[in-house]
């Protein structure tokens, strides 16, 4: 039985409305799944929603509404969100789930009759917004907390404990031995120099139901429910385990196993601002509960606009549902991966998206397939010509490089070889001057040549492109007369247009737009 290529997206926290982060990672996610199944592999894409926790009952209660109809009625807006972006997610985990609240009891169950809980009293610093307890080193010097962890109160309580500080010097190995586990390195670097600099504090996993109900019950201890955090991480374990995947221990948490096979998973696709949780804690409950480890985090940065933080309440925000619908969904896919690498932060600019939108996509394939269309319907009637191999080796240069970038899940590097090909295609156009060509009889064999190296380049695009613009691949596609289906990376192979096919009439692809800002 094969293992299915496995990435996750962070689960998003229900409070709070989708926005430019959120839209980010679940497209990189989707370029990244879409790649590997055109490249023949079984892929497996999970994605969902937290929904446990205080500011979740906090925000219910404020709608007179029970937490779990507050939800489901959110549930249903995220869900579309995820639709509207043309994600190609296989499954969709709601921490609410059955299934997920099944395995999350078993995982208790199981570190708590190994010895890897201990229940002991606390009295200190809780962050309300986080949901998290601190110390006196995260205060400033003044005394005042920092405006990230909203309201800080002083607790005093009784709680379950996991024992995670034992277990420092074996991550602190385990990461130097897999330099690829936290990707990109200064992600990597920062972890380590945490965990270099300071001793792990035992983690904090439960909650007393007195203080807060909407969550797991603790099945050892019916008085709590489990920390969020420590529920949401086992979401990209319980789903292979509900599926029966003998890999994520599915036998040992109560679940039979089937020739369902997933994990360890490939990718956690992250924000830099969770990577402690991914990277120490989850490592570490996963060495305990004996399971595989997942093979690397890849860790991306924030979005700006104009060079400021994003604000809901400044205005200062970007509405993706705004931009698809005024620019295409593909425009804003092909933007955010062009614009800003995997790993640092980014800025969006509206003068910067239209730039790009009217210089690399109309410009670039849009009017590349005009082109050649447009020449071959004029001088052949539409039939492609006898094959030529004289962008052969070009185009295979641009297909291996943009393959190797796509494995080594560097997208903007792929799109940059993608582009490659695009110009050096239209820089033929001016070179070899089809115009004039057909007006010369004798040179008619020659103008046959050019002809089919632009078509069957503008073929080879289509797949090429299809994990980031979808929509625009199988328009290509479509006007090439070809049969709509899977465009797997095998179809960019030279020669794939037969002399003698007819294609169809050009239409644009990515239409331009004025330039001047609004």
């Amino acid at each position: 039985m094969s293992k299915r290529f496995y990435l996750t997206t962070a689960i998003d926290y229900v409070n709070g409305a989708p926005h430019l982060g959120h839209a980010y990672e679940k497209v990189i996610a989707d370029v990244i799944a879409r790649a590997r199944r055109s490249m023949g592999e079984e892929v497996f894409f999970l994605t969902g929603l937290d929904e446990h926790g205080q500011k979740v009952e906090q925000a219910a209660e404020a709608e007179g509404r029970d937490p779990q109809t507050y939800c489901d009625a959110l549930a249903v807006q995220w869900r579309e969100f995820v639709q509207n972006l043309g994600i190609s997610n296989d499954d969709f985990i709601r921490t609410t789930d059955a299934r997920h609240k099944a395995v999350v009891t078993a995982v208790l169950n199981r570190l708590h009759q190994a010895g890897h809980f201990y229940k002991a009293g606390y009295e200190g610093w809780y962050s309300v917004k986080e949901e998290t307890f601190l110390t006196d080193k995260d205060q400033n010097p003044d005394g005042t907390w920092d405006p990230r962890w909203g309201q800080v109160v002083r607790l005093k309580e009784e709680n379950w404990y996991f024992r995670l500080k034992e277990h420092q010097d074996w991550l602190l190995q385990y990461l130097d031995a897999h330099p690829e586990f936290i990707q990109p390195a200064t992600r990597r670097n920062e972890i380590l120099g945490f965990l270099r600099s300071q001793p792990l504090e035992d983690l904090c996993i439960s909650r007393p139901k007195a203080r807060l109900s909407w969550g797991i019950p603790l099945p050892f201890d019916p008085d709590y429910v489990s920390y969020v955090w420590f529920d949401a991480l086992i979401n990209y374990l319980s789903v292979p385990v509900s599926r029966g995947d003998a890999g994520a221990m599915a036998p040992e948490l109560g679940q039979p196993a089937t020739d369902f096979a997933a994990w360890p998973a490939d990718l956690h696709i992250i924000g830099k601002d969770i990577v402690k949780f991914h990277a120490v804690y989850w490592p570490i409950m996963l060495k305990a509960l004996g399971a595989p480890l997942p093979r690397t985090l890849l860790v991306h940065g924030w979005w700006q606009k104009d060079g400021q933080k994003l604000s809901k309440s400044t205005g200062n925000v970007v509405d993706p549902a705004a931009v698809t619908g005024e620019w295409g969904l593909d425009a804003f896919r092909y933007y955010l991966i062009r614009e800003l690498a995997i790993g640092p932060d980014g800025n969006w600019t509206d003068e910067g998206f239209r730039a790009r939108y009217n210089a690399e996509l109309a410009n670039g394939p849009g009017n590349l397939l005009n082109r050649a269309l447009n020449m071959l319907n004029k001088y052949r009637g539409g039939q492609v010509p006898a094959a030529s191999r004289e962008l052969e080796s070009d185009t295979a240069q641009a297909v291996a490089a943009a393959r190797s970038s796509l494995e080594a899940s560097d997208l903007q590097d792929a799109l940059v070889a993608i582009w490659n090909l695009v110009n050096r295609a239209n820089l033929y156009v001016e070179q070899t001057a089809p115009f004039r060509l057909a007006k010369d009889p004798a040179q008619s064999a020659r103008l046959d040549e050019v002809l089919y190296n632009l078509v069957e380049i503008c073929r080879i695009l289509a797949v090429m492109l299809n994990p980031f613009v979808p929509a625009a691949s199988a328009k290509i596609w479509a006007q090439l007369n070809l049969p709509a289906g899977e465009l797997p990376w095998s179809l960019t192979a030279w020669g794939g247009l037969q002399p003698g096919h007819q294609v169809g009439a050009p239409q644009p692809l990515f239409p331009r737009k004025d330039l001047a800002p609004k």
